[in-house]
């Protein structure tokens, strides 16, 4: 049976919008090999590169040095980069880089360092510390040039001229944007995603899903920024139980990557919403992964925002092609699948399995409720309404 609708997707009158796309994309199988040519094309000689040092058991930091190379260029590699990178590491980054003439800055690695790398950029070019640059647009002189090559099919980092660094201090999320922070290029080699372990494999789709969806319904969302994400959501969703089964499935892999990079091109022009504002709180005081606290509180974000935009989750559900999929149920379809996506991953579905006590959900909540991204959220939610959000996960 196909996909039915009973109501014109919602309308909304068409507001005033600012699309950029500041990225040079580079897609293909193999595509790393090109990263020294495509440094050469900027005309810089003296390049950092920034990754992970997990990643060096699978050779792309290795491989990236002898492309960078081959091609002429001198190479510094800074790998003091950790999950949910703070304040620290980016000092840490632009100490190591400081006496070296940097004028070229690659990162090669998940969301964690190139975010951290546009951090250093911030730094190295405009001095100062993180916290100065919260916001938007708060660089006054001009940026390194810079190259991203994704390890991972998560976070869309890539796409986006925001860097998430948490302060040092409080381990809350700091978002800092400007466009001269965006790569010059990204490269999108799918051949270097196959490596991850399976869980990352899940938690960075399930991240890339939650972004596709929460950009899709956001109040900042335009006709351009929902291409996007209903395109990325097509993507994710038809493959990440692909990627999960098959892991070394390129086709797969490649649509996955590509999905998550036009997630995150849709934030990039829009928002997200309160699941990512939950979210954040939940890996400062408990260390939880990004994409498990997402995977865990979006089900029920979805069913939440219901009576606000049904109507655009019935777009997605219509676009996944679900059997018996319709406006009135359509919260309840995408909450499910997402919940059995989880599941079939093997991970957890409840914060209690987490060992989150209910007795801290109140501090949870009022730092949900402070985080940008709840404001944007489809449905107006108060510091209760993200109280019972944590209640009903728990």
């Amino acid at each position: 049976m196909n996909s039915v609708r009973l109501v014109p997707p919602a309308t909304m009158p068409l507001q005033p919008f600012d699309f950029h796309t500041p990225t040079r994309v580079v897609y293909g199988a193999g595509t790393l090999g090109r990263l020294g040519e495509l440094a050469r094309e900027l005309g810089d000689t003296r390049a950092l590169l920034v990754t992970d040092p997990g990643l060096e058991a699978a050779g792309h930091p290795q491989r990236a040095v002898q492309s960078l190379k081959g091609a002429g260029l001198e190479v510094f590699v800074f790998d003091d980069v950790e999950e949910n990178p703070t304040s620290k590491h980016v000092d840490r980054g632009v100490q190591f880089a400081k006496p070296l003439d940097i004028d070229m800055i690659v990162s090669v690695g998940g969301g964690s360092a190139m975010d951290c790398a546009k951090g250093i950029n911030f730094l190295l070019t405009n001095g100062g510390s993180m916290r100065d640059y919260k916001g938007f647009g708060k660089a006054k002189k001009p940026m390194l040039p810079s190259i991203g090559v994704p390890t991972t099919s998560g976070t869309g980092s890539e796409a986006q001229s925001y860097a998430l660094i948490a302060d040092e201090k409080t381990h809350l999320k700091m978002a800092c944007g400007d466009r001269k922070a965006a790569f010059t290029v990204a490269i999108l080699d799918p051949e270097v995603t196959v490596t991850q372990p399976a869980k990352v494999t899940a938690l960075t789709g399930i991240d890339a899903l939650a972004h596709a969806v929460e950009s899709y319904v956001c109040t900042k969302r335009s006709p351009v920024s929902q291409m996007f994400a209903r395109e990325a959501w097509k993507l994710l969703e038809m493959n990440l139980e692909r990627v999960m089964n098959e892991p070394t499935d390129l086709e797969a892999r490649g649509a996955m990557q590509m999905g998550a990079f036009l997630a995150g091109t849709a934030i990039e022009n829009s928002m997200l919403g309160v699941c990512h504002a939950c979210a954040n709180p939940l890996t400062a005081h408990y260390g939880v992964t990004h994409g498990l606290a997402i995977g865990i509180m979006l089900p029920h974000v979805v069913r939440f925002n219901s009576p606000a935009v049904s109507e655009l989750y019935g777009d997605l559900v219509e676009e996944a092609g679900w059997p018996n999929g319709h406006v009135d149920n359509a919260a309840e379809l995408l909450a499910e699948r997402l919940v059995e996506l989880m599941r079939r991953a093997g991970l957890p579905t409840r914060l209690r399995e987490c060992d989150i006590s209910r007795g801290i959900l109140p501090l949870l909540a009022e730092e949900a409720s402070q985080q940008w991204t709840a404001r944007f959220n489809p449905r107006p939610v108060t510091e209760d309404d993200i109280h019972e959000l944590y209640l009903a996960a728990l």
